[in-house]
């Protein structure tokens, strides 16, 4: 993968220093164009959805010098011209730790207002006391898992080809696993989700569509740009009706990264929290 531009100057793989104040500046936005730019243009113009990433270290002082711990909870639409990189965002969060805030509002407001400024479009913040986050229990995937099917041959490069439909009439399925792996495209380390798809359109052969999302295993990319590329490669492949793809992945640095795209407009990320996360 080419080297996104922006990205030589961004913190992630590089030893940095934790901030002691708080400092916006330490977002730092990486423009979406680059990684759509070798994806289907077809796909891409009926593409909707979000990236909702949790932080579960959020933390700031009141007024009068206590500490205070929260979840928060940041969507950001897919329609926004620049995501956030993801160690920018963790070091942004801890340039909180010994900042004053009189209310929970006015923490959440600034968490919108900056992240918005670096996104470039409105970016939705829910804080949530830790009393509260508590009932949110783990949940399962809908649908059918994948991950029990045996597959003849288990692929090591990406197989896109292996994506196909098989003869009957249109049907809804409802399919997952917990078995795609990706690599962060600048230190290599490697990214677990789970990945889950809502397909509307002729049968899916489901044992390819596992050999597809195995095959994955040593791609590079950030989350947002893997969820979109699984959804370019299978809207292209599989001529859908309707496509939801949603991929939950483990956290890192205290923050889960769960991208989900789709051609419906009103869809919405399709489960909670799992068991990883």
């Amino acid at each position: 993968m080419a080297e996104l531009p922006g990205l030589s100057t961004a913190p992630l793989g590089r030893s940095t220093p934790y901030p002691d104040h708080y400092d916006p500046g330490l977002l730092h936005p990486i423009a979406r164009a680059e990684g759509r730019s070798t994806l289907d243009g077809s796909a891409i113009s009926v593409m909707r959805g979000a990236d909702l990433w949790v932080a579960y270290e959020l933390s700031w002082l009141s007024l009068r010098g206590m500490p205070r711990v929260a979840v928060a909870e940041i969507e950001v639409p897919s329609d926004s011209p620049r995501l956030v990189e993801s160690k920018s965002l963790k070091l942004y969060l801890n340039s909180l730790n010994q900042t004053g805030f009189a209310t929970v509002d006015a923490v959440r407001v600034g968490l919108e207002t900056d992240l918005a400024a670096c996104c470039g479009a409105s970016v939705g913040v829910r804080i949530h006391e830790l009393r509260d986050f508590a009932p949110q229990s783990l949940t399962v995937p809908p649908g059918f898992c994948l991950d029990d099917l045996d597959l003849e041959q288990i692929p090591t490069n990406p197989c896109p080809e292996r994506l196909r439909t098989l003869p009957g009439a249109v049907t809804e399925q409802l399919l997952y696993s917990d078995l795609l792996k990706t690599n962060c495209p600048v230190t290599g380390q490697p990214d677990w989700a789970t990945l889950m798809v809502a397909h509307r359109g002729r049968p899916l052969d489901r044992a390819g569509l596992l050999a597809y999302i195995v095959s994955l295993r040593h791609h590079q990319d950030f989350h947002e740009h893997c969820v979109e590329q699984i959804f370019c490669e299978l809207w292209q492949r599989l001529e859908p009706e309707a496509l939801t793809i949603a991929a939950r992945y483990t956290r890192r640095g205290g923050i889960d990264i769960n991208p989900w795209r789709s051609s419906d407009p009103d869809a919405s990320m399709p489960c909670g929290r799992l068991v990883r996360q």
